[in-house]
């Protein structure tokens, strides 16, 4: 399962997984496409390492590369709101 971890201005970790990403490679990828939205979006889904709660974010399939720390930490937060 490939993860990210991203810090927040409040020093929570956040670690972010793609929804699925726990089922086999090929398993996760027939999930990811069954879900996939209209527009190329995914669920990504971030746990804090403090007492905040889970976020669910709808990020563009190839968010772990194209998207940086900062810009995800802004999704996070935007998604809290």
């Amino acid at each position: 399962m490939t993860q990210r971890e991203v810090t927040d201005s409040e020093n929570t970790n956040w670690t972010c997984v793609q929804a699925y990403g726990n089922l086999s490679q090929e398993n996760a990828d027939k999930a990811a496409e069954l879900t996939e939205e209209t527009n190329g979006d995914v669920t990504v889904v971030c746990t804090p390492s403090g007492g905040a709660q889970t976020v669910r974010l709808q990020l563009p399939k190839d968010w772990m590369e194209a998207l940086s720390d900062e810009d995800l930490v802004k999704q996070i937060i935007a998604q809290q709101s």
